[in-house]
């Protein structure tokens, strides 16, 4: 489970405890066994190093982020911004965290390329560019 290649991952302290907040209270409505993606989504934040919102390095997507990727296999690029459940809205280019994408994405910075396993197979992408990062917007 989780991404093939295991970069380092850097989650804001805000967006750590509400995504933990998120699953708890999934994990406890849904009255069943926990999704794949909820398992993927707690493994991720396990692993990832936590920091004040505040110190973020702009080049990381971060909930909210709007960025840029480009599809290994392909060669297409792809903008997307990286939203909450109830926010996400595919037509619109914004992937919920609960995606397996949105979930292999968060906390990766410009330049780093994340295997992330879909429904059809394995696929590749590689983080070009961060276009709207909201803790980067928001420092001084």
């Amino acid at each position: 489970m989780g991404a093939k290649k295991k970069n380092e991952i850097i989650i804001s302290n805000l967006d750590h405890h509400r995504l933990t907040e998120l699953i708890d209270n999934l994990e406890a409505t849904s009255g069943q066994e926990i999704s794949a993606s909820l398992l993927q989504l707690r493994e991720e934040l396990g692993r990832a190093k936590i920091t004040r919102t505040d110190k973020i390095p702009a080049n990381v997507i971060t909930m909210n982020s709007r960025f840029r990727i480009r599809d290994m296999d392909s060669g297409q690029e792809f903008t997307y911004t990286l939203a909450w459940p109830e926010d996400a809205d595919i037509e619109n280019n914004k992937i919920s965290i609960l995606a397996p994408v949105g979930t292999g994405l968060l906390g990766y910075r410009v330049g780093n390329t994340v295997e992330w396993p879909v429904p059809a197979g394995v696929r590749k992408f590689k983080i070009e560019e961060i276009l709207y990062q909201p803790e980067a917007n928001h420092q001084t």
